[in-house]
């Protein structure tokens, strides 16, 4: 690890040579390349030397404990009694930051929740499962704006996307893609009998038009007249829009604004999100077809979670962890689950970047 952080600080002072050069200046993408690789090592770096500065001075301070000065030696001997937890935590953190880093991690986001089993329990636990996310990117400072939603006739949802935006939203929300199970006493049974119902969540970083090749002749745009929930008729032009990418049949819909317009852009939007996550799982495939995700294997269909409300428990299968406050956690209270999710990914990346068989995230 030492020597990595070696050859980390020399790259840093480096740059910062490069940096003040004048070809560098007068050559502004340049300067803007070197300008993020320096800014994104400065972290490391001032962390190892500080973890460098504080073990010579243990060191020091462990040669004056044999030098023969029984004054000087107790003196020494309780500077380092505080000095060694300050190491131990240096140590631990830069073990944290030489964690590969994904690149979408600071990306905003596209969800996506539908019900799954349950009928109508299952709608009503998707429009509370979007309001805990809601809760939780608004105490995180993130920006939540439904892009469609489908209700049911219980009050709940068949499907809602929407676009939380804020920097670290990816990171933040990117382990919650998975079978969500919910295991209640819904408001309609009489005979107080526990039911299980399932509901899915798609977490997707937010791509751009530049990042994804898009073959215009590939997609099929079709327009139609918007409907609300019965079938009744709420536009009379057709405002509503359906594209179809065409080689992987993807199809995406929007018909909430009343512009054309507006549900094309909408629609682009998730469709360019949905092939970048498709092209991305691929190219993991490729890659390496033994090697699962850090948190469970990534896939939709998994079962992630059970919250079962008559225990207050939830119970996240992947890293085997039960909380139970499950009101607050449905409140957003999100932070003890996340912090979790993350320290197990960080942990199974080190112990796979041990073995040098790659440790960067699947999701």
């Amino acid at each position: 690890m030492f020597d990595k952080l070696k050859t980390l600080e020399r790259r840093y002072d480096e740059l910062a040579d490069l940096l003040c050069r004048p070809e560098t200046s007068a050559n502004q993408e340049l300067f803007r390349k070197y300008g993020k690789e320096h800014s994104d090592l400065s972290e490391t770096v001032a962390a190892f030397r500080e973890h460098q500065k504080l073990k010579e001075q243990f060191e020091g301070n462990r040669e004056m404990i044999t030098g023969g000065d029984a004054e000087l030696a107790a003196l020494a001997e309780e500077e380092n009694k505080s000095l060694a937890p300050k190491l131990a935590a240096l140590e631990e953190k830069l073990k944290e930051l030489l964690v590969p880093k994904d690149p979408l991690d600071v990306k905003n986001l596209i969800m996506e929740i539908r019900a799954g089993t349950g009928g109508d329990e299952a709608g009503l636990f998707a429009a509370e499962l979007f309001n805990m996310y809601s809760r939780f990117a608004a105490q995180k400072g993130l920006k939540v704006e439904t892009m469609s939603v489908s209700p049911n006739q219980a009050g709940g949802i068949k499907e809602v996307i929407a676009t939380i935006e804020g920097k670290g939203a990816y990171g933040l929300f990117k382990y919650e893609s998975g079978v969500h199970r919910v295991q209640r006493v819904p408001k309609t049974e009489t005979q107080g009998r526990i039911h299980t119902s399932t509901v899915t969540v798609a977490i997707l970083a937010e791509a751009e038009e530049k990042e994804v090749h898009l073959n215009p002749n590939d997609l099929r745009v079709d327009v139609f007249r918007s409907s609300g929930p019965g079938g009744q008729s709420v536009n009379t032009t057709d405002s509503a829009v359906r594209i179809t990418h065409l080689p992987t049949g993807m199809v995406v819909s929007m018909q909430d604004e009343k512009s054309q317009i507006k549900n094309r852009a909408k629609a682009m939007r998730v469709l360019l999100s949905r092939l970048q996550d498709f092209y991305r799982s691929q190219e993991k495939e490729k890659e390496s077809q033994a090697r699962k995700s850090q948190i469970g294997s990534g896939e939709r269909s998994e079962k992630i979670r059970t919250y079962n409300f008559p225990q207050g428990r939830l119970t996240d299968h992947r890293i085997n962890l039960s909380l139970f406050n499950l009101q607050e956690i449905m409140a957003g209270e999100l932070d003890e689950l996340a912090d979790n999710l993350r320290l197990s990914a960080q942990g199974k990346m080190l112990a796979a970047a041990a073995r040098g068989d790659g440790g960067e995230s699947d999701n």
